[in-house]
């Protein structure tokens, strides 16, 4: 950052979290680093193809109930990255650090959303299994061509992605532990890194203190991404069921919905032994506020309504954790290690309502059960083809990764990539393509 003015938030920022893993020099003086960074990522490839892939619905779906104001997973990206942005200055942080980490955090999911992302990580258990948030990161340090270095065999240049820094890729690891290794559940599936990408990764958390008896601690910044994410995607997930006309508010007034909304809640989102008592006092917190959407008829009127509810229960979620967060920590910047983000239960619990409440009337609707069985065939079947023929199928990046593989497992490696990069349209026409049957829908 030499001959550069210091930003009013990077100088708490030391010459570590802003070291790359392959050392290069600013075209133009006058940015911060993590101003680069945020300028990679948005004019990365990867976060435009997150257009075409599925948030709650798949993009451009043939449906009188969703319109093209529906979120795509780069919408929700762009979102949480607002959030993520305002909350992180409002605490101390680099504000383009955070955004980074949001906008990055998404980058890795494949065609079909998490559907997609587990029918995928069954076809990959030969190779270390498929993870998003892995993903992520791989693509970030390996797969996005932007900058290369010397290392291959006989001296030939491997790809670094898109070279950020430390503290970004740190702040995009939500994570922070390989596959297996999760600190406090064995069985869960969420994992941040394959084994074949430990290097880079060992390399962004070399100054991550060890966090006693759990692993690895992730860091302020990405705790804020974190909690963005469930934010943006809680809230908006709402917005759009109402829009949409899956959701009526009146229903959640009746027993039996409510019921039906808590056992999602405790089955998905919140801990086993939480007290439905609890998810209903979240609930009737929310349903008393005067800005709370008790109905939706689509006017102008209820539009402009709906959006200030959004606006609101963002501005709650937020103001909560900064307010306990600056409470325990004080007034100063708080950035790194230097920090745990505090988020009220009663919050989180407001939060994870709002979850199970779009999961149990959009996601859970018949229709999108069907779908999500026939792409879970789609991402199978490509798999099968892509296997079988490679590396005919493969983009001419994939191809000569393929080429250059050393082993089977390598190679299937390279074939998850190729799919994982797919939107959802590209995914089924590829699926199409190489397997020469009808369209599937």
């Amino acid at each position: 950052m030499e001959g550069t003015a210091p930003h009013p938030h990077t100088v708490f920022y030391d010459e570590a979290a802003v070291e790359r893993w392959a050392p290069e020099p600013d075209k133009r003086q006058g940015r911060t680093d993590f101003q680069r960074d945020r300028a990679r990522v948005l004019h990365s490839g990867a976060l435009r193809r997150l257009a075409g892939k599925t948030q709650v619905v798949t993009p451009g779906a043939k449906s009188q109930a969703w319109d093209a104001s529906a979120r795509t997973r780069l919408t929700h990206s762009l979102e949480c990255a607002q959030v993520g942005r305002e909350l992180g200055a409002a605490l101390g942080c680099d504000p383009d650090l955070v955004e980074t980490a949001c906008l990055s955090h998404d980058l890795g999911h494949p065609p079909f959303g998490h559907n997609g992302e587990q029918a995928l990580n069954e076809v990959a258990q030969g190779c270390g299994g498929f993870e998003g948030n892995a993903q992520s990161l791989r693509l970030l340090t390996r797969i996005e061509p932007k900058r290369f270095m010397p290392g291959g065999r006989d001296g030939e240049l491997v790809s670094v992605g898109l070279n950020l820094t430390r503290a970004a890729l740190d702040a995009a690891t939500k994570y922070p532990w390989p596959r297996g290794s999760h600190p406090t559940d064995p069985s869960s599936v969420k994992f941040g890194v394959y084994e074949d990408d430990r290097p880079v990764f060992d390399w962004v958390r070399k100054e991550a203190p060890a966090h006693p008896g759990s692993g690895h601690r992730t860091c302020f910044e990405a705790q804020i991404m974190d909690w963005s994410d469930d934010v943006a995607y809680s809230v908006h997930d709402v917005e759009d069921g109402l829009h949409a006309g899956h959701l009526d508010p009146n229903l959640l007034h009746a027993e039996p919905e409510r019921q039906d909304v808590f056992a999602v809640a405790v089955g998905r989102y919140v801990a086993q032994d939480t007290d439905p008592e609890e998810l209903a006092e979240a609930l009737d917190r929310l349903q008393e506020q005067e800005w709370w959407p008790h109905g939706y008829d689509g006017s102008a009127v209820a539009q402009a309504r709906l959006k200030d509810a959004t606006s609101q229960l963002i501005g709650r979620f937020c103001l909560a954790a900064e307010s306990a967060t600056r409470e325990r920590y004080g007034t100063g910047p708080l950035t790194r290690y230097a920090a745990e983000l505090v988020v009220p239960r009663a919050t989180r619990l407001e939060c994870a309502v709002l979850k199970a409440v779009a999961d149990r009337y959009v996601m859970q609707r018949p229709a999108q059960e069907r779908l999500r069985a026939d792409q879970r065939v789609v991402v199978a079947e490509l798999a099968a083809a892509l296997t079988a023929r490679a590396p005919e199928g493969l983009d001419p990046q994939f191809r000569a990764l393929y080429d250059a593989a050393t082993d089977d497992r390598a190679a299937q490696r390279v074939v998850i990539d190729q799919i994982a990069s797919l939107t959802d349209a590209a995914a089924r026409s590829l699926h199409l393509r190489l397997t020469g049957g009808r369209p599937r829908q």
